[in-house]
């Protein structure tokens, strides 16, 4: 077992280069399975997400060859299974994607509910609610699989109840090659659903809308492969960017989208941070405490809630109380009993929190609760005075590309360390 152990109190300084797009390329895998050929993905951050995502491929029967750590060609020419067990699909949130795909090739794909961070309950109904409207029947069974399945795929308009991400992608999967024309009506607009579509209609797919809340596609008969390259990761910039105005810092981060970060932008400003915008870097600093301001999180293009958790340590050092409204997941507070180790001042009543900003925070040993909320711990750590650890940082690693690399390039006192599975471990959660 792992843990970072993190000197903090030292402001972040330098240049750092953000990866490839955590939540396209999740769902750009498995929609190679449509192409029947070989696609190379450039741009592929190394996450254990992606390792997992490709070992399904590869267990289906995919070849999946490394051109370089982050560039991949995948043949699913000879995928021959539609059937994807708990064993693996338990490893990622993402593997729900695998329905639509398998479904848009195969017109069947049965697949174990999946796993990734537990935020609250995820219902998959909106999923089923496309998958049916386009004429598949979806089934239940006992041991947690989804069976879905239809004579042939045909076109139709889809409306979501509720704006979802996933089940917007898993109903442009399974509609690229159904016949005739699909209407997904309020649907989500995130970058990364844009960069599937974009995926998509390079593979030669008639997909259009993507980024509105009205996406059309007209279905194909067949696919091919391709080249192309995945855009940049939204939350892993933010992500940076926070830590920068924490830690009253200066850092360039480099191989960004602007105006992907513009809610982040506009918050980290209102705190009283410094944010330059260049074509393709955004640089932010701070050198004051920050102020107080109140965050809502939203679908794109409002403040995302995979921010939300870095930015309420930014808020629990802030000069004055903060209120964070969380709108999105039910879970997405569990950080907050973290943080209050640390001497923040957080109380949090169901969807909404209250932070009191204070002078400092104190190193203390903690844990990461999901990926976002790991994020969260390291700023704080980074803020901090005084020596903080953090177990289970596999969350962490589900999504960060070199992490530890990555901020020690910008002057962070960061290492990892193992510690045995016994004595070391309780005296470490104590606190």
């Amino acid at each position: 077992m792992e843990k970072f152990v993190i000197s903090g109190g030292t402001p972040l300084k330098g240049e750092v280069t953000v990866s490839g797009a955590k939540n396209a390329v999740v769902a750009i895998l498995p929609a190679t399975i449509l192409a029947e050929d070989v696609c190379r993905i450039e741009n592929i951050p190394n996450i254990s997400d992606v390792t997992a995502m490709i070992n399904i491929l590869n267990i289906m029967g995919a070849h999946v060859k490394y051109i370089n750590k982050n560039t991949v060609e995948i043949d699913t020419r000879h995928i021959n299974s539609y059937v994807v067990e708990h064993e693996l699909s338990k490893q990622l949130r993402a593997s729900y994607y695998l329905i639509g795909a398998l479904l848009g090739r195969f017109s069947h794909a049965e697949v174990a509910m999946p796993g990734g961070c537990y935020l609250g309950v995820r219902p998959i109904d909106q999923h089923i609610k496309g998958f049916e409207a386009l004429g598949a029947k979806v089934t239940m069974e006992e041991n947690a699989m989804v069976n879905a399945q239809a004579d042939r795929l045909l076109g139709n308009s889809i409306y979501l109840d509720v704006v979802s991400v996933g089940a917007t992608i898993n109903c442009m999967l399974a509609a690229v090659k159904a016949r005739g024309l699909t209407v997904i009506e309020n649907a989500a607009k995130e970058p990364h659903i844009v960069d599937l579509a974009n995926f998509l209609n390079t593979m030669g797919a008639d997909v259009r809308g993507a980024g509105t809340d009205v996406i059309k596609i007209r279905g194909v008969e067949k696919l091919h492969g391709c080249e192309y390259t995945i855009i940049p990761d939204q939350i892993e910039a933010g992500t940076y960017m926070v830590a920068a105005a924490a830690t009253k810092g200066d850092v360039l981060i480099k191989n960004v989208i602007p105006k992907h970060l513009e809610s982040i932008s506009a918050k980290l400003i209102e705190c009283g941070a410094n944010v330059e915008e260049y074509d393709d870097s955004i640089r932010v600093s701070m050198d004051r405490r920050p102020g107080k301001c109140n965050i809502k999180t939203m679908p794109h293009p409002g403040f995302p809630t995979d921010m939300q958790p870095q930015f309420s340590v930014l808020l629990s050092i802030a000069r004055g109380v903060s209120i964070v409204t969380e709108s999105v997941w039910d879970n997405r507070f569990r950080y907050a009993e973290q943080l209050s180790r640390m001497g923040a001042v957080i109380r949090v009543n169901g969807k909404t929190a209250v932070i009191e900003g204070v002078e400092g925070l104190k190193g203390a040993p903690i844990r990461a609760d999901d990926l976002r909320a790991g994020a969260a711990m390291m700023i704080a750590g980074f803020v901090a005075s005084g020596v903080t650890e953090i177990e289970e940082i596999y969350h962490i690693e589900r999504g960060y590309e070199d992490v530890v690399e990555k901020f020690r390039s910008i002057g962070a006192k960061i290492e990892r360390r193992e510690y045995p599975d016994g004595d070391d471990k309780i005296q470490l959660n104590v606190g």
